[in-house]
């Protein structure tokens, strides 16, 4: 499977904190700071790095960190997982913060499935420019 590792999702305790940490000490780019609550994110981008770090609360809960790997054709990609015998969700897209089946707008399809430990990946489609 063709692609790349994009974002690494982390679940933090406190998402303004963990800005200030990667944007003032480390550097970091502030790409984006979106929603509010739970389902508020920031991802920021260290000057260079193809690979981005989103934050978002839920460190407290037990959340776990997550992988998004970037695809040209995530229909193809599914594919090729299900045919290696990786357990992978049908193609889905987000309403708001719900998954729904079938593919979406720009940006807004994915596949889901853990590795072996439970850690969670998703892979999203990059559209065609």
């Amino acid at each position: 499977m063709e692609g790349s590792l994009e974002v690494v999702i982390l679940p933090v305790r406190d998402v303004d904190e963990s800005k200030r940490f990667y944007a003032e000490r480390l550097g970091f780019t502030v790409d984006l700071d979106l929603g509010e609550g739970d389902g508020r994110f920031v991802q920021l981008t260290a000057p260079g790095s193809g690979c981005s770090v989103q934050l978002k609360p839920g460190l407290e809960t037990g959340g776990r960190p997550a992988l998004l790997f970037v695809v040209a054709d995530v229909d193809a990609a599914r594919a090729e997982l299900a045919e290696a015998g990786v357990a992978v969700s049908p193609v889905q897209h987000f309403e708001g913060a719900d998954r729904v089946d079938g593919r979406g707008g720009r940006w807004n399809s994915f596949v889901f499935f853990d590795d072996p430990d439970g850690y969670p990946w998703t892979l999203q489609e990059r559209p065609a420019e």
